[in-house]
């Protein structure tokens, strides 16, 4: 059954195998179950199911896993802001300590029992592959968050002396990535090889594309921060960037090539909005299902009778990615310039006069004002798209009500369902991991790293591959030229801004260009309002913009807009560039150094 890596073994290695010592939280073995287990290859592959369950997705996800609003998001009611203001996330526990641990052990279970497996061993190397693929994910989770961690390759006991030892350094640490990495890519199949039954399981090109990812990352790190963040100044730097990015080329450059994903790209000026919520055929108004999606090169996978994602994804998640003043001036125009630029843009007089002449990106992800939209499920907000039909008269125009200091004046639609028969909390549609669109950006960024420039014929293979699916024009040498106000890698960031949106990038981007302190300490904007339409706009014989929500911050004097967050409440500062590492842990373990500022 094609569903049957969801949650064969989930309860087996989820309850069973951990360690009772809470230095790295671990519980005790279960040593008869152990013992019972991986005697065969059925059992190495259903113990792998659950490592799928482990990356941050639906059912996963919280707050502070949504880093997209932090200068780009207007909603500023969850408690991640403070992340972006540079407070808040001290504390004596830290569930992402704790959680990735847990899930290394689980990996370094399957690769230890592997090693001493006494049958064929060609059965089963592709589940220790998908193990090491997930140590890996696993401790580049944790030097994200916090820097040089301790890395654990072996499985612990409640004495092992390892439970104290200190903290590697960050670049130890990339090794034991990578190398975990390599071991991955050496016995994982093709994407072309994975029987049908087992897609969704990780690929080579899978691994591929995310140590193209790990060594960007650590890549920029090393040229654009370097040691500023350290928690040993003395660690020895290995600066090995013009060697990391020459494999990220090489990489991607194969993934593109040999891969077999292309961009999804089958409803016209709507594929962004639908490519995010793909279901069955009642899910998007040509019948497409997540079959049709070649561009997800790892997901989570849900599904509505297996495995729902049991989250309020239509609700909850999408009302987080409300899009700030920033992103809605980010998003192109169809010239390919942005709205300070481009002499095709219409300005901010009416409420529509912004949405025209633009990115495709912003038109299927926020709501355009006046306009009429599906709701979602049977019995919410006038039943779900019918397609084909004429809109029921309960759905309303949408209109934004700037009639409480929290709101923006902007709602998102990225990630949210128009499916007739999905209430709240059944939404199944898949959360991606890796997709060709990242390694596009991936390899042009790369590029532009490594050589300071880019050619337009490379441009074409990536970036504006992206841009033409999103209906604005491409990205050339000769653009920047004509606009010096504009720079390419400026460009090519944009690029990753607009187009993973609410994927889990922009906060860790900003901190391996440097430059997080500069964008997340400006002020948080919302609408235009002084001197257009919203600020006189009647709806339902009620004015939709009440000057009195607006006294605490008042309104931008530059612009017109609305002040969500005021520039003296954002102090996010070097030392925020890692989290602490929580209070309990040093506790129990006083070999770990704590991180710079905390």
């Amino acid at each position: 059954m094609k569903k049957q890596f969801f949650f064969y073994g989930l309860l087996l290695i989820g309850s069973c195998f951990a360690c009772k010592d809470e230095v790295l939280d671990l519980e005790p073995l279960d040593q008869a179950t152990e013992a019972i287990f991986f005697k065969n290859p059925e059992q190495f592959k259903a113990a792998t199911n659950d490592f799928y369950t482990k990356m941050i997705s639906w059912r996963t996800i919280d707050d502070s896993n949504i880093y997209d609003w932090m200068d780009i998001g207007s909603d500023l009611t969850s408690r991640v802001n403070t992340y972006g203001q540079g407070g808040g996330i001290t504390g004596a526990i830290d569930i992402y300590w704790r959680n990735p641990y847990k899930y290394i052990r689980s990996n370094n279970i399957l690769i230890q029992k592997g090693q001493v497996y006494t049958g064929n061993k060609d059965e089963i190397k592709t589940y220790l592959a998908e193990a090491y693929f997930f140590r890996a994910w696993h401790h580049f989770f944790l030097l994200k968050r916090f820097g040089g961690v301790p890395i654990l390759t072996k499985v612990l006991d409640v004495d092992s002396p390892e439970l104290y030892s200190k903290r590697a350094t960050r670049y130890e640490v990339t090794k034991q990535i990578l190398s975990d990495l390599d071991l991955a890519i050496q016995d994982l199949p093709t994407e072309q090889n994975i029987a049908n039954n087992d897609k969704g399981h990780v690929s080579k090109w899978a691994a591929m594309a995310f140590k193209a990812r790990v060594l960007l990352y650590e890549a920029t790190w090393e040229k654009y921060v370097g040691e500023s963040t350290d928690f040993e100044k003395n660690q020895k730097k290995e600066d090995k960037t013009r060697q990391y990015l020459e494999e990220v080329v090489s990489l991607t450059k194969t993934v593109m090539e040999q891969g077999g994903y292309e961009l999804w790209d089958k409803l016209g000026d709507e594929s962004y909005f639908y490519l995010f919520n793909l279901d069955d055929a009642l899910s998007n108004p040509l019948g497409f299902t997540k079959a049709s999606n070649k561009e997800f090169i790892l997901k989570s996978n849900y599904d509505f009778t297996f495995y729902r994602a049991q989250m309020n994804i239509s609700h909850t998640v999408t009302g987080h990615l409300a899009p700030s003043r920033k992103m809605m001036d980010m998003y192109l125009c169809k010239d390919g310039l942005p709205p300070s630029e481009s002499t095709v843009f219409k300005g901010y007089a009416k409420m529509t006069d912004e949405f025209d002449n633009r990115d495709n990106r912003l038109n299927n992800f926020v709501y355009r004002p006046l306009k009429r939209y599906w709701g979602y499920g049977k019995s919410t907000r006038g039943g779900g798209a019918n397609y084909g039909q004429d809109f029921p008269s309960t759905i309303l125009p949408a209109i934004a009500i700037l009639n409480a200091s929290t709101s923006g004046g902007y709602g998102n639609r990225k990630f949210l369902s128009e499916h007739r028969l999905r209430e709240d909390n059944q939404e199944s549609y898949d959360y991606p991991q890796i997709r060709l669109a990242e390694v596009y950006l991936i390899y042009a960024e790369a590029l532009y790293e490594r050589d300071g420039f880019i050619s337009d014929e490379n441009l074409n293979i990536s970036i504006n591959k992206i841009r033409n699916r999103a209906g604005v024009a491409p990205l050339t040498n000769a653009l920047m030229a004509t606009h010096p106000k504009l720079n390419m890698l400026g460009e090519i960031r944009r690029e990753r801004a607009l187009e993973l949106f609410g994927e889990n990038f922009r906060f860790d981007d900003l901190k391996r260009w440097n430059i997080a302190e500069q964008e997340l300490n400006q002020a948080i904007l919302g609408a235009r309002v002084i001197g257009t339409e919203y600020e006189t706009y009647i709806y339902n014989g009620k004015p939709i913009y009440t000057p009195s929500a607006y006294t605490t911050f008042g309104m931008d004097a530059q612009t017109g807009a609305i002040v969500l967050d005021p520039a003296s409440n954002r102090k996010f500062s070097k030392k925020n560039y890692l989290a602490p590492i929580p209070l309990n842990q040093i506790i129990l373990n006083p070999n770990l150094k704590q991180n710079p500022g905390w």
